[in-house]
């Protein structure tokens, strides 16, 4: 029997009966001014795997054409998208990190910029091998690449020339992490924000000189480095960053880098990987050989636990669709499972297993969700039944990149190249 059939273990909480009642706490995602056609970071212009745009996507794929294709080096990095450019980012002859940015409509490579970086990856995670993992960011001028020495790069956009590079470990004489630079840097206003150094690091776009440090971890191999990624949200009415380390759910004022509240998470040997999302009142997360979680951060700066659910996540981000989050489950089941963030309640579970990973964009009631063997799926966000709408193979090697989705054009980048689709009108 699959666990993820158990029902959910509600903790009871006075919270359930005023559900219906207008709330003191609302906790979201900030909104920034998303820009239709273009994916400027990681999940998109609103970190959430929102795709902007007024007009639906088809139920079929079979209208989704193909514009042109790029072989690249080996890497995970998801394509950063701007009006007319494609950046990716690959690992060449093993130590040497570079970045190229693409013509957006021809796929003609426009620059490219490269420096030495490797890590060795433990003997257990080699069979994702040593290369780039981060997904870079893009503030409308310049990029922010993250190399697996946790050295983090800012190129610009229109030459790839450097503008400054920051060495953590030389910074702060930090060690290398264990799995590289896996955490996606998010730009927000001046400022960037990096899980690095074995901490939460506020730093001045312009000059990569540091604003502060925050959240230090302990060194062991269970604790250093992140997975996850930060997200900025808003309750009782001021900006809090969601900071997930691999052990512990933090709420950190992005102004003065205080912790405002923590809440441990449960974690097998510190893999906790996808990112926490927001929804209304509180933090959803999932963990690996663990359960799934609903938090609630009361007014008072508090936490409590207000429901779990015995599903598991592992690493795909989840995406949440009105009142319900979708998730992909852990390597044990593969499944895709829709849970009511109300309740806790789980409302399906697909029938048949998928791969490992699924990275997720959603427009309207359609999820787009890159498998990681190559094969997209669109998916409708019904939470009464699965609803599998159609797939199609896009590529012959394996895909753990994050897709993009910009307008009307999605971005697939597999392990050995990229290639652009259009939906067709």
């Amino acid at each position: 029997m699959y666990d993820f059939l158990a029902p959910p273990r509600l903790v009871r909480h006075p919270f359930y009966t005023m559900r219906l009642l207008p709330l003191a706490l609302a906790l979201s995602f900030i909104p920034a001014a998303p820009a239709e056609n273009t994916w400027p970071q990681w999940r998109g212009p609103l970190r959430t795997g929102e795709v902007p745009g007024a007009s639906e996507w088809p139920a079929s794929l079979a209208r989704l054409d193909r514009l042109w294709r790029v072989e690249l080096d080996k890497g995970f990095p998801g394509p950063i998208v701007t009006e007319d450019r494609v950046f990716v980012a690959e690992t060449a002859n093993t130590d040497t990190e570079l970045v190229r940015a693409l013509d957006r409509k021809s796929g003609r490579e426009l620059w490219r910029a490269s420096w030495k970086g490797k890590i060795s990856v433990p003997f257990y995670a080699k069979r994702s091998g040593d290369w780039i993992r981060a997904t870079p960011a893009w503030d409308g001028e310049a990029l922010y690449v993250a190399g697996m020495e946790e050295v983090l790069v800012a190129l610009d956009g229109k030459t790839g020339k450097e503008r400054w590079r920051v060495d953590f470990p030389l910074r702060f004489g930090t060690p290398k992490p264990e799995f590289g630079f896996a955490s996606s840097p998010l730009v927000h206003g001046e400022f960037i924000f990096v899980q690095a150094a074995n901490a939460l690091v506020k730093l001045r776009k312009k000059t990569g000189e540091t604003v502060w440090r925050t959240l230090e971890n302990r060194e062991n191999i269970f604790e250093s480095g992140a997975f996850s990624s930060p997200f900025l949200a808003r309750t009782n009415g001021r900006d809090v960053l969601l900071v997930q380390s691999r052990t512990t759910l933090h709420g950190v004022d992005p102004e003065s880098g205080k912790e405002i509240w923590s809440q441990p998470v449960p974690n097998f040997r510190g893999m906790n990987i996808l990112t926490p999302v927001a929804y209304r009142d509180g933090i959803f997360t999932s963990s690996y050989r663990n359960e799934s979680y609903f938090y609630r951060v009361r007014p008072d700066q508090s936490v409590e636990e207000v429901w779990r659910n015995k599903t598991k996540g592992y690493m795909s981000t989840p995406v949440v669709i009105g009142d319900f989050v979708y998730l992909h489950l852990h390597l044990q089941s593969q499944r895709f499972t829709c849970l009511d963030l109300r309740t806790g309640e789980t409302r399906w579970t697909s029938p048949q297993p998928f791969g490992q990973y699924w990275s997720l964009a959603v427009r309207g009631d359609k999820i787009l969700a890159l498998d990681e063997r190559g094969q997209l799926l669109l998916v409708r966000a019904n939470p009464d039944q699965f609803e599998l709408l159609d797939s199609r193979d896009v590529t012959e090697s394996s895909a753990w990149a994050h897709l993009a989705v910009a307008g009307e054009e999605v971005f697939i980048r597999d392990l050995n190249g990229i290639t652009a689709y259009r939906w067709k009108k």
